[in-house]
């Protein structure tokens, strides 16, 4: 394996830092937040209780998508495992990662969709 490549570079689907409202259920409780990044494959949230590693978890993605010129809201649901639980220092929250385990592929190509519509309004923005 090639450690000299950044985790990024490493990474098999492009993220974003885009706030997406969710919704996340387990067994002890919900959460109605939003995801610090996003991509096709998992999430990375803020949430106000410790998740545990290797919960499996209700997700309800709230994903705005670009039809006809106009903004519309695509409800994506899939189900997903904690793979990572991190306190935020100075606060009583957690970063908690979560991976899709099981989402439809035509969802998982909505969120792709929109990663790579935000990643190219970034690249438009940024100054030559």
């Amino acid at each position: 394996m090639d450690f000299s490549k950044s985790y990024d570079e490493r990474r098999k689907h492009p993220r974003i830092d885009n706030t997406v409202p969710v919704k996340i259920s387990s067994e002890e409780a919900d959460f109605v937040t939003e995801t610090r990044n996003l991509s096709r494959t998992g999430a990375y949230c803020r949430v106000n209780k410790f998740v545990e590693p290797m919960t499996k978890l209700k997700i309800h993605l709230l994903l705005p998508l670009k039809r006809n010129g106009k903004i519309v809201t695509k409800k994506i649901s899939c189900l997903g495992i904690v793979v990572r639980s991190e306190p935020i220092p100075g606060q009583e929250y957690y970063h908690s990662a979560i991976y899709f385990s099981d989402i439809q592929k035509k969802d998982a190509d909505y969120i792709s969709d929109y990663v790579h519509e935000e990643l190219r309004k970034d690249k438009k923005q940024q100054p030559a």
